[in-house]
């Protein structure tokens, strides 16, 4: 992505037609365009004008209100200006079209954002949290995003960070005011409960933060039981369209099948499995292990049995799966020894308590998610990466190496830590990070 102060331009509202089209233009030629493109010229800063919008030959393309934010004071912290349009393609072709001949270029996907960044008015988790705002499609997930854009992560993070500087301080005294011969000895007790307390709080941060993953990934739920129980069938009710192929020929479903969908205010991802057997089988053994594997893998699992069989599913069943007797419209079911929940999937008998059953189960894995620990890959990985080298540096603290040796490896778990917010020169991440966004953002 390129990062020079070249003016950029982009559509920041969504697909088009639309009634209102908004266009962001940041930069240090944003006054000279506004002035070769607008009718009445540049706006006073902060206030709506309504003008009319012309090519460099002055004919009309369209009227709109236009907003001009003069930097520092702006999203970017550089001069920014918005033209509200009418959400006509052709409107919005020829307003870019004149944007660029008159000294913009079109923005890389983030760009908007990522000079945000560079100007200091948000650090990289914020960056993210607003990427996840526009991105969120539950209302955990909105939630989230909101909390992760107030500085919950930014705060925790910058904690963490603190807590390295007062070890490097303490350290580094040890090394530049030596006093008598064992000064380094002196740091060592309140070095290591700092490095301590920092290495439990990561470990903490790292278990904790498997549940702030799934809000914003999607918790997976797998549904799982013997062939021809009705797992299609059932995974087809809940999708609400025929997303896998029924018949009545078991082992018909070999891989494992996904759809995203809302349930109860969180985001998941609804597994439909192989039935469990023995199989002489290559394909659906391969299938069959799949399944279990998937299983393994989910939140929790829906286990679906046909009513005249019974249940046969006790040796994988763990305390969060839900149990489910299908067929009962046809077939009385035969009881067993866990709640059960009786329903028939092809005529959606029963389907309502099943449902409510899978939000309870979400909403007691979200209520157990602290404020935003780790909403991403990259964060576990940094956090991961830190706790490793504190680790060691409290290792060789007990063991008495000296305090240059330790500061050294701090340095590199505070680097790490620091890449999380944005603090250290990290291209790669930064890179990483805003391409994910969309275009005008």
């Amino acid at each position: 992505m390129a990062t020079s102060r070249e003016t950029i331009c982009a559509l920041a509202t969504g697909p088009l037609p639309s009634a209102i089209s908004v266009l962001r233009v940041s930069g240090l030629s944003v006054r000279d365009i506004a002035e070769r493109i607008l009718l009445k010229g540049l706006p006073k800063p902060r206030h709506a004008t309504l003008d009319t919008l012309c090519n460099l030959s002055g004919e009309i393309i369209d009227s709109g209100l236009i907003v001009f934010m003069p930097g520092p004071a702006s999203y970017t912290g550089e001069d920014t200006l918005e033209l509200s349009l009418h959400g006509g393609r052709m409107v919005v072709e020829l307003a870019l079209q004149t944007l660029i001949q008159a000294g913009a270029r079109l923005a890389e996907p983030g760009e908007f954002t990522r000079r945000a960044f560079e100007a200091g008015k948000l650090d990289l988790t914020r960056a993210e949290a607003i990427a996840d705002l526009i991105d969120a499609e539950s209302e955990a997930q909105h939630a989230q995003a909101l909390k992760q854009m107030d500085g919950a992560l930014s705060d925790l993070y910058g904690g963490w960070r603190e807590i390295l500087t007062e070890c490097l301080a303490l350290l580094e005294s040890s090394i530049d005011f030596p006093d008598e011969e064992d000064a380094p000895t002196r740091v060592d007790t309140p070095v290591l409960e700092r490095l301590s307390k920092l290495i439990k709080a990561l470990e903490a941060a790292l278990q904790a933060g498997n549940v702030t993953e799934r809000i914003r990934e999607g918790f997976k739920i797998a549904i799982m039981g013997s062939p021809n129980a009705g797992k299609s069938t059932l995974f087809n009710q809940l999708a609400g369209r025929d997303a896998a192929i029924v018949t009545e020929v078991p082992g018909t479903t070999r891989d494992i099948l996904e759809v995203r969908l809302v349930i109860g205010g969180y985001l998941v991802w609804l597994l439909d499995t192989a039935g469990l057997r023995e199989t002489s089988d290559i394909v659906e053994g391969e299938g069959v292990r799949r399944a279990l594997r998937a299983g393994q893998n989910a939140d929790f699992r829906v286990w679906l049995y046909d009513s005249s069989l019974g249940f046969d599913g006790d040796a994988h069943i763990l305390p969060d799966d839900i149990i489910a007797a299908n067929k009962t419209d046809i077939v009385k079911d035969v009881n067993v020894s866990r709640e059960t929940f009786h329903i028939s999937a092809s005529t959606g008998v029963g389907i309502e308590a099943l449902v409510r059953a899978i939000e309870q189960r979400l909403s007691a894995l979200g209520k157990n998610a602290p404020s935003p620990v780790i909403t991403r890959a990259r964060h576990r990985q940094g956090i991961q990466d830190g706790l490793a080298i504190l680790i060691e540096a409290r290792s060789m603290l007990d063991s008495g190496s000296g305090a240059e040796l330790v500061s050294e490896e701090v340095r590199r778990a505070s680097r790490k830590l620091g890449s999380l917010t944005g603090h250290v020169d990290a291209e790669s991440v930064l890179g990483s990070v805003f391409s994910n966004f969309c275009i005008g953002k």
